[in-house]
This record gives C-alpha cells, structure tokens and sequence, in this order.
C-alpha cells in the first residue's frame, strides 16, 4: 500500500508487515485501559488485554486472499483484528476490523515511523460520526535492531480505552 514509501520504513517493520506466508513475533508489552464505566466496556466488548506494566506479547500474521488476520496474545488473552486495503471511500486507506467496527487508517510514513491515522470508521458497513472516531497516537518502529509499537486508542466521551506499547522480534 505505501509504494516507494515501504523502503523508508527501518528493516524490522518491513520485516513485521512481510505477507508472503503466516509467521509470528512474540516480546513484552505494557497495558494501560481506562478507568470509566464506558471504556472498561468498550475494551471488553473487543478483547483488549488489562493492564500489564510487563506482560509476555506474541502476534500472529496470517495473510489470506488480501486479508491479514492479526491474532494478538497478550499473556493469554487475546484479540483478533482483519486488515485489508480500502476500496471506494476508503481507497488508499488500511481497513482494520475488530468484530462489527471497522476502521480506516491513513499510513504515514515520518521519522523512521510509520504512524497509523485514523480517518473513518463504521459499523456493519454504516458510516459513524467522526467527531466521536477513536484517535490515539498509534506507530511503528525499530529500535535497537527490535520492532517497536505504540497503540494508543481514546474516544471522545469514552477517555483511555486502552493503550499499549512494547517490542517484537521474529519468534522461533
């Protein structure tokens, strides 16, 4: 999706996000989820992990048909999200859906990181308003020879969702 812009990227993200065939990273992480009613909620409903100061992280890639399922094991709990290329009014955009939500992603490439911006989101295909869109800073990097992620996921009204950072390096 990002063209000439994938040989900017540091070598362990181009490494993470390679789709020829299904391979798994695993490292640490830390959790931090909301406090509000609503947040702990919403992080229910989707499978969040709880917060975690160190917790063991592995990540799933599994590229079928122009779809990649990432499974996401955060010291047992786990998370399944589908990513694809957008098409008609998402065109350009990386498509990213956790069970009836999908949200659609702008990929920036800036300083070595490759930022995920949200842009729009739906459920079961219904446009949602975008003034209630969950933003966070969310990026990938490398650091150290290491991939490095930062997701942060807020909402207006909802506050901290939930937010996670960490590494990953190739498993096995």
């Amino acid at each position: 999706m990002l063209g000439s812009a994938f040989d900017a990227l540091p070598a362990q993200v181009q490494a993470l996000h390679d789709t020829s065939g299904p391979h798994r990273w695993s490292g640490r992480a830390q959790v931090r989820r909301g406090t509000g009613l609503l947040s702990r909620l919403v992080a229910a409903v989707i499978g969040f992990p709880k917060a975690h100061t160190d917790v063991p992280v592995t990540v799933t890639f599994t590229p079928d048909r122009g779809i990649e399922r990432w499974t996401r094991d955060f010291g047992g709990r786990r998370f399944t999200s589908w990513q694809r290329r957008g098409a008609g009014r998402n065109d350009a955009l990386l498509v990213e859906r956790f069970g009836l939500i999908e949200v659609a992603l702008a990929l920036v490439v800036a300083d070595d990181r490759l930022m995920l911006v949200p842009r729009r989101w739906s459920c079961l295909g219904v446009p949602l308003p975008n003034a209630l869109l969950p933003r966070g800073t969310t990026f990938e990097t490398e650091v150290d020879g290491r991939f490095v992620f930062n997701v942060e996921i807020a909402a207006l009204g909802v506050g901290l969702i939930v937010a996670y950072r960490g590494s990953l390096q190739p498993a096995g």
